[in-house]
């Protein structure tokens, strides 16, 4: 299964983009929604705040893994942070290290921006993610 969907650069994209993931992959058990939903609204929130542009969402579901990409125009790459407590941004990436298999950022070839991208590994089960959460 693979599904695409653009939002716009507005901070109401993000949970619409929240709300495309969770809905294309409904047959996953709630926990596992509602990390998939937490990734893509960090990788969304870095859209609309750091690379202020349109975005995509590309979520691509086989029988081993889910792969998403969130695909922007912006300058840049993102970078990790590490805010004090104090600070109200600066931990998606960590979460997205933390929660995904695997996650990385790929330039743009053919215009500016990245993808930022994660994969989720699905066990024997096809409802059941691999790494505990």
């Amino acid at each position: 299964m693979n599904m695409d969907r653009q939002f716009p650069c507005t901070p109401t994209s993000i949970p619409l983009a929240r709300r495309f993931v969770v809905e294309a992959l409904f047959d996953l058990p709630d926990a596992s929604l509602e990390v998939v939903a937490l990734m893509v609204s960090e990788l969304a929130t870095n859209c609309v705040l750091y690379a202020m542009t349109d975005f995509d969402v590309s979520i691509e579901r086989t029988d081993d893994h889910i792969h998403i990409a969130v695909i922007d125009t912006g300058a840049g790459e993102p970078e990790m942070r590490w805010p004090s407590t104090s600070e109200p941004h600066g931990r998606g990436l960590h979460i997205v290290e933390e929660l995904s298999d695997d996650w990385g950022v790929t330039p743009s070839t053919d215009h500016a921006g990245k993808t930022v991208w994660f994969m989720l590994a699905l066990s024997a089960h096809p409802n059941d993610l691999t790494k505990a959460r």
